[in-house]
């Protein structure tokens, strides 16, 4: 019987462990990089190892360190969650060499799916159906289109897609570099592409005893960069039939290769009804939620028990309504799915009915890495939670989704809420029309456009102006009892600017004896104003605003019912140091130069790439806003940059350089 684990990884998959260890009886030891020394799984762990160093390479990647952390903390067994060394078979051979029991499929089943290419001829042996192989060296106009991917790769790194011949070398090096980054590995091939596809996957959980078991399939189509962002259990595009003939593909090969453990199996499903083989996760899926809440099940605590040597219990679970499952990211789709990094002031989801385990009826669950006032930073990956809506039908569990995300209350950094909401009420996937291609299909114009309207952000900007004179008021207290902003003479209004997410946002204001008037927000009347919630009253109907102020620096958070809208407020006076070049490239994030591709004095054309970084584990092209000449050039490969460094200048016609 385990009596300790530690969890060779980090944020909410430690978490979601160490909740199952508690519910088993079971101890837990955390181990943790600099940057992550007060994330909260650290300080639910029962003893916790620093990992010296941030990036992953030097701590979670590090098999030597990590194992040596678990002699030293008397841990007897180890989980190594999902990412980072859970699907290295040298790891799992080393774990269990230092006499610990590994919560996972043996090294040899990690092994044999470990290369993509040698696991689709095991497959195909196996008589489960696979795409064929192409040689990128032997790639023709006829392969077209087709997609790079890395052998040893996993979450859409070292993935292109590739349309035309001259792409080719690009994308093929490009995914290399990733691979290499990612998994150690630049091994890449690649395969054709299908078209219009959905991404299905099989859940299969087997004991030592030679019992496997599926436990249905999993919708994953909707994804960015080829990373999944939205998945649901059941999908809406399998009926009994076809899920009878994936979960058998799942189960033989699961059988192929002698697994344990949970896994998943992955599938891609052509529009004609055929299916064929991807890969075989050997670990738990970041989308286990799902299946947990349809099928009643604790996929972490039956991961443990067969470590144990358990059997699985005889018979089927059965299913029970619909799941979704969104990944909040801190991210900005608008903006080429730009990472984000900073202070998380708030982090608030409301509703919650359980969390890290399936609610006892239906309801909502979050699995979260993150809490108010943590920093995200630019080492891992930005996914800050999973939020999970179970319900009775589909159209139901989306709709629990979308609220909880929308009353949400997500401060300090960019993230892809909206997105998500908006996808959740789009007509085409309430329908379950989805494939692989939706996102494009519909548009980021569509789906990344915030929640909140020009409108919405005008008025939330007045309400952030009154909150702002009710703290200033309160800070006089003979004043106190006055209303936030009157004045017995009026003589000029009151002004105050802020950044918004449409543009400048100036709000002039009066409030005096014939109550408030705005040229702004015409026809709105104040209710009350304190200085963190502000009432508003327009033309008779009566709106809330909570307000809410970063503890340092200039921004302001105001949520209501119309739409979450970030401003930053803006100085009367702009200090002159803080303003730079016209022309000037700036780093949109921190990050490492992979490479540049120009050099001073050339000329380039308007959204050619210029320098690429690379953060949170994918690299990011910097385009040129417009066509010109660069002026100037600051970066070389290998230096690290700030947020905001200037990378470059570009002298554009008619722009003094």
């Amino acid at each position: 019987m385990i009596k300790t684990v530690l969890v060779a990884n980090r944020g909410e998959i430690a978490r979601r462990v160490f909740r199952a260890c508690r519910d088993l009886g079971i101890g837990t030891v955390a181990v943790h990089s600099d940057p992550d020394a007060d994330a909260p799984y650290v300080r639910e762990a029962g003893a916790a190892v620093r990992l010296p160093g941030a990036s992953p390479a030097e701590t979670y990647l590090a098999a030597g360190k990590v194992v040596d952390a678990a002699r030293r903390t008397g841990a007897d067994a180890l989980h190594p969650g999902y990412g980072f060394l859970s699907e290295n078979a040298a790891f799992a051979q080393a774990v269990l060499d230092a006499g610990l029991t590994w919560i996972g499929p043996p090294p040899a089943a990690i092994a044999a799916m470990g290369s993509k290419i040698e696991a689709k001829k095991l497959m195909a042996a196996a008589g489960v159906p696979v795409l064929p192989e192409l040689d990128p060296a032997q790639v023709t106009a006829a392969d077209l289109p087709l997609l790079v991917k890395a052998s040893a790769g996993g979450g859409g790194r070292g993935m292109r897609i590739v349309r035309a011949l001259d792409e080719l070398a690009d994308a093929v090096a490009g995914a290399r570099r990733e691979a290499e980054s990612a998994f150690g590995d630049p091994t890449v091939f690649c395969e054709p592409l299908l078209e219009n596809a959905r991404h299905i996957e099989v859940q299969i959980i087997a004991d030592a005893h030679g019992t496997v078991a599926a436990l249905g399939e999993r919708e994953c189509s909707v994804q960015r960069r080829h990373q999944k962002i939205i998945e649901e259990a059941p999908s809406p595009a399998v009926g009994d039939g076809l899920r009878d003939a994936l979960c058998g593909a799942a189960e033989s090969a699961a059988r192929a290769i002698g697994y344990v453990g949970a896994g998943t199996v992955e599938f891609m499903l052509a529009p004609d009804g055929r299916f064929y083989f991807l890969e075989v996760n050997t670990r738990l899926q970041v989308e286990h939620p799902v299946t947990e809440c349809v099928y009643g099940v604790d996929l972490v605590r039956m991961q443990i028990e067969c470590a144990e040597g358990a059997a699985l219990p005889d018979g089927g679970v059965e299913r029970v309504g619909h799941a979704i499952e969104v990944r909040l990211y801190a991210e900005d789709p608008a903006q080429d799915w730009r990472p984000a990094s900073g202070t998380l002031h708030t982090f608030e989801v409301p509703g919650v009915d359980a969390e890290f385990a399936a609610p006892p009826s239906f309801g909502l669950r979050l699995d979260s890495g993150v809490s108010s006032g943590g920093e995200i930073g630019v080492h891992y990956d930005p996914m800050l939670a999973k939020v999970i809506a179970w319900a009775p039908t589909r159209a139901a569990a989306a709709r629990r989704l979308a609220a909880a995300l929308r009353g949400a209350r997500l401060h300090g950094v960019t993230t892809n809420r909206d997105l998500l909401v908006r996808i959740l009420e789009e007509p085409a996937f309430l329908a379950g029309d989805t494939d692989t291609g939706y996102l494009d299909r519909i548009g980021l114009d569509v789906l990344a456009a915030p929640l909140a309207d020009e409108e919405t952000a005008a008025v939330s900007a007045l309400a952030a102006a009154l909150a702002a004179a009710a703290r200033a008021r309160a800070s006089a207290p003979v004043l106190g009892g006055l209303p936030s902003g009157w004045r017995n003479v009026r003589s000029q209004p009151q002004r105050r600017s802020f950044d918004g997410p449409h543009g400048t946002i100036d709000v002039d204001y009066v409030l005096g004896r014939d109550g408030l008037v705005s040229a702004l927000c015409p026809g709105t009347a104040l209710v009350s104003a304190e200085p963190d919630r502000v009432v508003l009253d327009r033309d008779g109907l009566r709106e809330t605003f909570t307000v809410a102020v970063a503890a340092a620096g200039d921004a302001v958070f105001v949520d209501s019912r119309l739409g979450p809208v970030a401003l930053r407020a803006l100085p009367r006076f702009t200090d002159p140091s803080a303003q730079v070049a016209p022309g000037s490239l700036l780093a949109p994030m921190p990050g490492t130069v992979v490479r540049v591709e120009t050099g001073p004095g050339a000329a380039v054309a308007e959204g050619q790439t210029l320098v690429v970084l690379e953060a949170m584990k994918m690299e990011h092209r910097i385009a040129a806003p417009a066509a010109g000449t660069v002026a100037e050039l600051n970066v070389e490969a290998g230096r690290q940059v700030e947020s905001g460094a200037v990378l470059a200048v570009i002298s554009v016609e008619g722009t003094p350089e």
